[in-house]
């Protein structure tokens, strides 16, 4: 057929689209995803974080001799005390899923709700287990409660997927259901751990979505929370359904107080180097005064890993984000977990802060460790303030034993 010049070319119209297509499905996954292995976009936007960057033991830490180590964008042990390597985070209801592939002879295991040192599978930990089918409890079983049998063949890539939520537990292999529980004495909060028994085995795109959050802003007005309008910051509501900051310097307080807590929130700046932050565990009332996590999307040549003034999911005078993850013009989503002493942060998925206060215990903050109830701030630092906040839900972590038990 002769080529008609004003007849379309389906063909590469087709082409062309699907090249648009790829080139946006990239530069989403170039916003977000690029630090999170294991993670989509639409993931991290559901608010999935990843536990582990591929690169680095960040967040992590060793309980015994053991020769844990990073290979190829994997966790890897081959030899060493039997132990954990730990969390340095703790987590309480959650989705979570993990890839592993260990030999035929390999006894690991994910230990879910754990104590660093656990004593009993059955007591103080949840021992998700990797084992042959010779071992009393397999692959997929829950060691001491629930025995498992599925096909899970040694030498190749699995994934487990586990909802903890409250007293309820469900367990996944590969897509299908192989344990469930539903302990009457759960455990409420503990670190996730991964288990060098005997044997080598790896694991890689290691992520979590924390569950049970509510929300604390109707997206139509601010009840819920206390305005200063003696302040210069005015803080509106959106047609979009997003709280509005604009001027500074200002702050924004809910009226309910929080200690131990899991939070998400979306935030945007809306022009270039803009600083604003999140103040959480802070005196109410007073100007300011608690914990900052710190909004600043600026970084030094060009360079994510040298953030100007601290960088976004910093605590702001006391860590540095390890890398700037989100971008001025852009929504990013924060996870902040609080807990005791320490704190961590994930920006798009990606955790940046993994800190410990380890000043002596005072009622304010800036002078030393609080521990105490706290309201949540949003602020307006000064007359360039212009920044969008959404999304925001809490979840108040339970105690370890919210269940009385008998040892």
């Amino acid at each position: 057929m002769p080529f008609n010049p004003c007849q379309p070319n389906w063909k590469s119209l087709v082409v062309a689209f699907s090249l648009v297509v790829f080139s946006a499905a990239s530069l989403a996954s170039a916003a977000y995803g690029q630090e999170t292995p294991g993670l989509s976009s639409e993931e991290i936007e559901d608010g999935w974080i990843s536990l582990f960057d591929g690169k680095s033991l960040f967040g992590w830490r060793a309980m015994t001799k053991t020769d844990w180590k990073v290979v190829d964008g994997t966790i890897e042990v081959t030899s060493g005390e039997i132990g954990l390597l730990s969390t340095t985070t703790q987590f309480a209801d959650y989705l979570f899923r993990v890839d592993f592939q260990a030999e035929e002879n390999t006894n690991s295991g994910i230990f879910l709700r754990t104590s660093p040192n656990p004593k009993s599978p059955t007591y103080d930990c949840y021992e998700l287990n990797i084992a042959p089918p010779s071992n009393a409890f397999p692959t997929g079983s829950l060691v001491g409660r629930e025995k498992a049998t599925p096909d899970c063949k040694p030498g190749e890539w699995h994934t487990f997927e586990v909802r903890c939520q409250g007293p309820v537990m469900e367990v996944k292999l590969d897509g299908e259901v192989v344990s469930t529980l539903d302990d009457k004495d759960y455990l409420g909060k503990g670190f996730i751990g991964l288990q060098h028994n005997g044997g080598k085995v790896q694991f890689k795109n290691i992520c979590l979505k924390p569950l049970g959050l509510k929300s604390i802003f109707n997206g139509k007005d601010l009840s819920g929370w206390k305005t200063y309008p003696e302040m210069d910051t005015q803080f509106t509501v959106t047609e979009e359904g997003a709280i509005h900051a604009k001027n500074g310097p200002g702050q924004l307080e809910t009226e309910q107080a929080y200690a131990d807590f899991v939070l998400q929130m979306e935030a945007k700046t809306n022009a270039e180097n803009l600083n604003s932050g999140l103040f959480f565990r802070c005196i109410p009332g007073d100007k300011m005064m608690g914990y900052e996590s710190q909004i600043h999307n600026g970084i030094e040549a060009e360079d994510p890993t040298k953030p100007l003034d601290s960088g976004t999911g910093a605590i702001f005078r006391r860590t540095t984000a390890r890398r700037v993850v989100s971008k001025d013009n852009e929504w990013l989503i924060k996870t902040l977990i609080v807990e005791g002493a320490h704190i961590s942060v994930w920006v798009n998925g990606y955790q940046v802060t993994d800190w410990t206060d380890q000043r002596k215990q005072d009622e304010n903050p800036r002078r030393g460790l609080r521990l105490e109830a706290g309201t949540i701030m949003l602020q307006g630092h000064d007359p360039t303030t212009d920044v969008s906040f959404r999304g925001f839900e809490i979840q108040e972590l339970p105690g370890r034993w919210p269940v009385q038990r008998t040892p």
